[in-house]
């Protein structure tokens, strides 16, 4: 599993556990009806059906290894299903909000400047947050207009760049990164003001400001640029498998959902300007 699987089944099992303490239970001593009242609970505080259902995951793995390791003797487990999970539309950027986001860096600052290149290879490539912070300078291929990404479960694809895109990074290459570190042991691509690799935590908080600053209200994170970049492709009528080829997804059921987003906008166009809408 991946750094940041790990990193979640871990912290779901810490908050579990934490549940049970101060119930006065713990881990190993869990029945179904513990389980449940937990489930219940989670329901009263409103927490998402996705965060829960991936609870029950680790829950499932972590209970199955001690059966396993004869550390207990039933699996409390069994036979509790998961929330039902809709297919809630990801949430997407206008053509317009996506400009004022891009616009709004400092390009005349190394920070600003790399920060206007991240933002405009996020968008121009629809790249995960985790593989624009971990790409590495021998990953982009200048010459071709292409970048070598790393994806989930380890793999690897060639994603076209774009001339716009590719003329920012150029020239944050020219002028920004130099001013934020040249230590040659630092692969990244990306540099932080301290000259280390970026972190995801760090560029959320930044798109989080410039989108203050852009005049934008909705809800925004890096992937919000990825749902746009899927979004904008299709309604400018690319083709669906080669936007699955795009943003890496193994199946193309996951890239079905940008299509219903597409077909939303063309039902909202069409009772805004149709005589008989």
């Amino acid at each position: 599993m991946s750094d940041n699987t790990r990193s979640s089944y871990q912290r779901d099992l810490s908050h579990f556990a934490c549940w049970l303490n101060e119930r006065g239970l713990a881990l190993l001593e869990v029945v179904r009806a513990d389980l449940q009242r937990h489930l219940h609970w989670r329901i009263e505080q409103q927490l998402r059906p996705t965060s829960t259902s991936r609870l029950l995951s680790t829950l499932r793995g972590f209970y199955r290894y001690l059966l396993r390791e004869q550390m207990i003797a039933a699996d409390p487990t069994l036979n509790i299903d998961s929330p039902k999970r809709g297919r809630p539309l990801p949430k997407t950027l206008t053509e317009a909000d996506v400009e004022a986001l891009l616009a709004a860096p400092d390009t005349g600052t190394a920070l600003g400047l790399r920060d206007r290149t991240m933002l405009e290879l996020l968008y121009a490539c629809g790249l995960r947050v985790s593989e624009l912070v971990g790409l590495r300078l021998e990953e982009l291929n200048r010459r071709m207009g292409v970048l070598r990404v790393i994806g989930k479960g380890d793999k690897e694809r060639m994603v076209p760049v774009g001339d716009e895109a590719l003329s920012w990074l150029t020239r944050y290459l020219r002028e920004g990164r130099p001013e934020l570190g040249d230590d040659p042991r630092i692969e990244e691509l990306f540099l932080s003001r301290l000259g280390q690799a970026m972190t995801r935590q760090t560029f959320w908080h930044r798109i989080k400001r410039y989108a203050v600053e852009a005049g934008i209200d909705k809800p925004l994170s890096p992937h919000v640029l990825r749902h746009a970049f899927a979004t904008h492709l299709l309604n400018h009528g690319a083709d669906l498998r080669v936007v699955q080829m795009l943003l890496g997804h193994s199946s193309l059921s996951t890239t079905q959902i940008y299509t219903h987003i597409a077909t939303a906008r063309l039902q909202a166009l069409h009772r805004e300007h149709h005589p008989r809408g």
